[in-house]
């Protein structure tokens, strides 16, 4: 077969895959249709994922249900303030052999060494911690005693936070912020799925999630969605985006101007476009459309756009933000 009809074959077989996927992640979560969407989207997209919502909404059992259903490692890291960055790369280890009693030093890898890394509450460890994933999530590979080590591919870090609690808390810094393409915002069920979901998990052991896919198989699908074309007008619509949410620049209004502080960088684009593209090939569709580009920009977006003092004495987050950039740039 030549390329184009391998791309063909595997645009056709994709809904199907899609929908086997979502039919085993829903074995373990109710509802939350969106966001599990989200989550696929960042793994056909090769980004990461920061999970925002109060306790109690299942971000962790999201992760983990979706770690079942794919063929990958997994490992979950506990994010608290005692949590010290060679807890997440690994550290240099003593061995001392028993007969020689000769000593030599051997590396201990980390959790960060895994196909799926869940890092639970991340906004609970201080910055320096943090920090020790900035490396891993950027270039997909750890440096330990000044040796770097490559990280198996695909490589995928899904992070939580609680947005309501304060004390024990860091924030993440604008540049730990940036790394993660998406920041899905997760919401109360529908009283129609909540009653589902505590009728469900109050009784017998429900059917565990299988795997679905392979690390091959996700490879491909990541080479694929970088394959979908995207028009110029999209990728204009894209950047234009961005570029509307920097504050005293051509592009930006006085509105933005009095109301953000910082906007989207460059990788906020980029962002736009391969989940742009990641959600048109979930889809069944062979490009990318401004649709795609309106539909992921919240959460493209949301953390990579500061709102001003003034914006948070009117009571407006990154959200009202956004949704004031939607109406003033035109496809």
């Amino acid at each position: 077969m030549t390329k184009k009809e391998n791309t063909e074959a595997a645009l056709e077989s994709l809904p199907d895959t899609r929908e086997r996927l979502l039919g085993e992640i829903r074995k373990g979560i109710i509802g939350q249709d969106d966001v599990i969407e989200q989550l696929l989207i960042t793994l056909l997209a090769r980004g990461h994922c920061l999970l925002t919502g109060i306790p109690g909404l299942g971000k962790t059992l999201l992760v983990k249900t979706l770690s079942k259903c794919l063929n990958l490692s997994f490992k979950r890291i506990q994010f608290t303030p005692d949590l010290m960055p060679a807890d997440v790369v690994g550290t240099e280890v003593v061995d001392e052999d028993p007969v020689s009693g000769k000593r030599n030093f051997r590396f201990s890898p980390g959790p960060i060494f895994s196909n799926i890394v869940l890092a639970d509450e991340i906004n609970r460890t201080p910055p320096k911690t943090q920090a020790a994933l900035l490396e891993a999530m950027e270039e997909r590979q750890v440096t330990v005693s000044g040796e770097t080590r490559p990280l198996d591919p695909p490589f995928l870090v899904l992070a939580t936070q609680n947005p309501i609690e304060l004390e024990g808390t860091y924030p993440l810094p604008e540049a730990q912020l940036d790394r993660f393409l998406l920041n899905p915002v997760i919401k109360y069920l529908s009283v129609d799925d909540e009653i589902k979901m505590v009728g469900e998990t109050t009784g017998l052991d429900r059917n565990e999630p299988q795997p679905v896919l392979t690390a091959d198989d996700i490879s491909s699908l990541q080479k694929l969605t970088r394959e979908v074309p995207a028009p110029e007008s999209v990728v204009s619509y894209a950047v234009r985006l961005a570029s509307a949410s920097r504050p005293r620049t051509e592009h930006s209004d006085d509105w933005i101007d009095k109301r953000v502080k910082w906007g989207a960088g460059s990788r906020g684009a980029q962002a736009l476009i391969l989940a742009g593209k990641a959600r048109a090939l979930l889809s069944g569709r062979p490009n990318v459309s401004c649709e795609d580009i309106k539909w992921i920009s919240k959460s493209a977006l949301r953390h990579r756009v500061l709102p001003s003092f003034f914006a948070e004495s009117e009571g407006l987050g990154s959200d009202d933000i956004i949704d004031h950039i939607l109406e003033q740039v035109s496809q």
